[in-house]
């Protein structure tokens, strides 16, 4: 293997920046070669390293030429160590100067004499032992004058671009920043299967005259190359909702849970409010917290005229051992069509489905769409996403409740719980579930509990010891758990980066092994 030699290329090496022109004198430098040359930055010193090397791989794709990438490291001189090759190291200076003068050179004179090297030169001429000091003058110290080994060092790494087997020499040279280290990229190149002198344009596209001519079967072309990446496809991206949304719905499958069917966002008052047993006075059913619709403003009665009327009942003067809320109850009231508050109307009608035919254990979860008149800020919208989930079984108390609620979330990774009692017109017992959340540093509220009243169950002809557990919470605030995100705003509406819904990675709930 030879090391690459303009001469060998046409006589003398012609400067040159066009691709072609540089693979033409690589390939004529192969050729005059037995066994392949070493090419190197130094090759052409006239052309960025980058189109070398792009030329060598064109070659080699063609493969016209076989090649090897090797990397060393290049010591050069730093500007004071070229200057020290050309005049003598700094401490040799000073001593010359001290000779030169009969009686010894006065330290004052120093700076004079050698300028911005002269303390220099002191310092290195006094720990190599060169001279010494007498009084207030410099005087040599050694008969014979010392070699400059600096310069001498200097001197061949300028040359062999570094010090054989003296690392040590090195580390000195470079502290003293006369010497700078750069990484130097060769290639050994071989002759390849297709080697020629002249480079082939293969074709790289089929053509409608090509097939005409019949030129195609004789014609060269690319070879695919299928290692190289493709363009990055713009592509859309799940938003960290939906990511959390779906891993929600596996961890309810997994607890034996039958999806709900969610795809009705106006529902009635009877439904919404009514058939959970919550009374037409109730601040809830204001126009301040309830969106109304305003054409068709009202809904056609439940063709079930006796649940209808129990409800009714229920409401006005008690049925099934309670005395109800005592008041006169309007059935326009219960027709107006409004955007439901939350999935539990849903949950109600399913529960209604199920006293329909024979009652047996049943567990239900929905994930979807609510809507509250409230005021926007950092926890609150007017839209927001509700997972709500029911669990009706014989004879099921609070208890059952708190530990499901334990496990439930434990498979979320959301280990840090608290209970507080709470009111609900449709549950008793009821709960408020809190966790704790890292970046407000405060706990937040992010579900709703409890055991369905009775005179919410018993109209609907459920059995007396059947009871029903029904929970909600905010899609919103266990992803901003997950995503430490602090306002709701960043992760709906028009403050979203869509860097952030395209970067988020698929959140993995940690789940609860216990």
């Amino acid at each position: 293997m030879t090391k690459f030699d303009k001469t060998n290329v046409e006589g003398e090496f012609v400067k040159t920046k066009k691709m072609a022109d540089l693979q033409h004198f690589i390939l004529k430098a192969v050729d005059g070669s037995t066994n392949g040359v070493i090419l190197s930055n130094e090759s052409f010193p006239d052309v960025d390293s980058k189109q070398v090397q792009a030329a060598v791989t064109s070659l080699a794709a063609r493969e016209m030429v076989t090649y090897k990438t090797l990397e060393k490291d290049l010591w050069t001189l730093t500007e004071e160590g070229e200057d020290i090759v050309a005049h003598g190291s700094h401490e040799m200076r000073l001593y010359d100067e001290v000779v030169k003068s009969m009686e010894g050179l006065k330290i004052a004179d120093v700076g004079k004499v050698l300028g911005n090297s002269g303390k220099i030169g002191q310092q290195r001429a006094f720990k190599n032992g060169w001279v010494k000091k007498e009084g207030d003058v410099l005087v040599k110290k050694v008969d014979e004058k010392p070699e400059d080994t600096t310069a001498k060092e200097l001197a061949e790494i300028k040359k062999q671009g570094t010090l054989a087997n003296n690392e040590k020499e090195l580390n000195e040279l470079k502290k003293r920043k006369l010497i700078s280290k750069t990484k130097v990229i060769s290639f050994e190149i071989s002759k390849g299967p297709e080697f020629a002198l002249e480079i082939k344009k293969y074709e790289t596209d089929l053509t409608i005259e090509m097939l005409q001519s019949g030129s195609w079967k004789n014609a060269p072309f690319k070879p695919y190359n299928f290692a190289a990446e493709g363009t990055p496809a713009n592509a859309g991206a799940l938003h960290p909702l939906n990511k959390v949304r779906e891993e929600f719905r596996q961890i309810f499958f997994s607890m034996g849970f039958t999806e709900m069917p969610t795809n009705q966002y106006v529902e009635s008052g009877f439904w919404n409010f009514d058939a959970l047993y919550v009374p037409q006075q109730h601040p809830a059913r204001d126009l301040q917290d309830t969106f109304y619709i305003k054409e068709p403003s009202h809904a056609r009665e439940p063709e079930d005229k006796k649940y209808w009327n129990d409800v009714r009942q229920v409401h006005e003067g008690g049925v099934f051992g309670s005395i109800g809320y005592r008041y006169p109850w309007s059935g326009s009231e219960s027709t107006k069509l409004v955007l439901r508050t939350h999935t539990t109307a849903i949950s109600a009608a399913m529960l209604y489905k199920l006293a329909r035919g024979t009652v047996e254990p049943v567990r239900y979860f929905s994930i979807d769409r609510v809507f509250r008149n409230e005021a926007v800020d950092m926890t609150h919208l007017a839209e927001f996403h509700q997972v709500e989930g029911v669990i009706g079984d014989y004879n099921i108390t609070l208890g059952d409740l708190i530990g499901f609620m334990q496990r439930f979330f434990g498979k979320m990774g959301v280990k840090q719980l608290r209970f507080k009692p709470a009111y609900n017109p449709y549950t008793e017992p009821s709960l408020e579930i809190f966790s704790w959340h890292e970046g407000l540093n405060k706990w937040v509220e992010i579900g709703n509990s409890g055991l369905f009243r009775p005179e919410m169950l018993k109209p609907m002809g459920l059995p007396d010891d059947y009871r029903v557990i029904g929970f909600g919470l905010s899609l919103e605030r266990p992803t901003m758990i997950k995503y430490a995100v602090s306002n709701i705003r960043e992760l709906l509406g028009h403050k979203v980066s869509l860097d952030f819904i395209q970067n988020n990675p698929a959140v993995r709930l940690d789940e609860d092994l216990v």
